[in-house]
């Protein structure tokens, strides 16, 4: 039996009804009203990569009488993006006189100059075009764009949602599956459901001796397996009585990482593990590192500086305890 009409499962199971988008209900009770209305004000969608910004962009325009125009802002960043692709799409008058929707994923690779000029076409043709931002970082977005759209934060869906997720998949393609495999990829790619569902692809083969479709043993690539250890072994080394700053600084050396996002979200959930009553604290000190990772040049020198002053915070809790 061969997959189920080929293609990618992320592709493939791309929700296309808002009932079947998982998780975020506060979020899909507004999206829910707009479909309603068939229409929508000018919105920006947050969060981190793969937790379905893009999807629930394009679910609204599938969902809304409309002509769209969907631009992957990481590739054409550029004002001359802005003034021609989008100007002229929202200046021509849709078929039947349909609102104009402009999809501008992962947003905040657009340059300062291009978020300016945009901008401006809201403004425009607020009568007739309305715009959908995705962004994971919404610090780079200028003040000026963001208060003319609703900030709306796409939060990951919980653990267990994301299992019941996937385990329909899987029933959908037929794919027998062992249990510890799902718990090791949720584990190690979580929160992001694209990369789960990609690696279940690529996990997947074929039985010639009953020619059903099942996943084989996981074996993940030497990159993934440090992306989903050394976190680890970060935070067992903070769970240390005198934990090492030099110890945890190799750990990350070692770990070749150039995107620490899923440490200090593992440094924020664990705080009160490593660092007892401190969580307040604790946040501030992430809060801080995470933002300035977005401008620094050298992000393994802002991790390890967020987590000096963590050991700070640790040591001052021997001390008074």
């Amino acid at each position: 039996m061969e997959m189920k009409d080929h293609g990618l499962l992320v592709e493939k199971y791309r929700p296309s009804k808002l009932e079947n988008f998982v998780g975020n209900n506060e979020i899909k009770s507004h999206i829910q009203k707009f479909i309603e209305q068939q229409d929508l004000i000018n919105m920006v969608l947050t969060g981190p990569a793969g937790c379905g910004k893009t999807t629930l962009a394009k679910l609204i325009t599938k969902n809304i009488e409309c002509d769209y125009l969907f631009i992957n802002a990481s590739d054409e960043n550029g004002i001359d993006t802005i003034r021609e692709k989008v100007t002229q799409f929202v200046s021509t008058m849709g078929f039947g006189n349909v609102k104009k929707i402009v999809i501008l994923d992962e947003s905040d690779f657009l340059t300062f100059n291009a978020q300016a000029s945009l901008r401006h076409l809201i403004e425009k043709f607020s009568n007739t075009a309305r715009f959908i931002l995705t962004c994971n970082y919404i610090e780079k977005i200028i003040d000026p764009l963001k208060s003319r759209c609703k900030v709306y934060e796409v939060l990951p869906p919980s653990k267990q949602d994301v299992a019941k997720h996937v385990e329909w998949v899987l029933g959908q393609e037929g794919i027998f599956y062992n249990d510890i495999d799902i718990i090791t990829l949720i584990n190690s790619f979580f929160p992001d459901i694209r990369q789960i569902l990609n690696n279940i692809q690529a996990s997947t083969v074929h039985n010639i001796h009953d020619g059903e479709m099942e996943t084989k043993r996981l074996q993940l690539s030497k990159e993934d397996m440090v992306s989903s250890s050394y976190q680890t072994s970060v935070l067992n080394a903070l769970n240390q009585k005198k934990p090492n700053l030099n110890t945890i600084r190799q750990i990350i050396a070692d770990s070749n990482i150039k995107d620490y996002t899923g440490l200090y979200r593992r440094l924020y959930d664990e705080a009160n593990n490593y660092c007892p009553g401190k969580l307040g604290t604790i946040s501030v000190i992430i809060n801080e590192h995470l933002y300035q990772s977005n401008f620094v040049v050298d992000k393994e020198i802002n991790v390890i500086s967020c987590i000096s002053k963590i050991l700070e915070q640790k040591q001052n809790n021997l001390i008074t305890g």
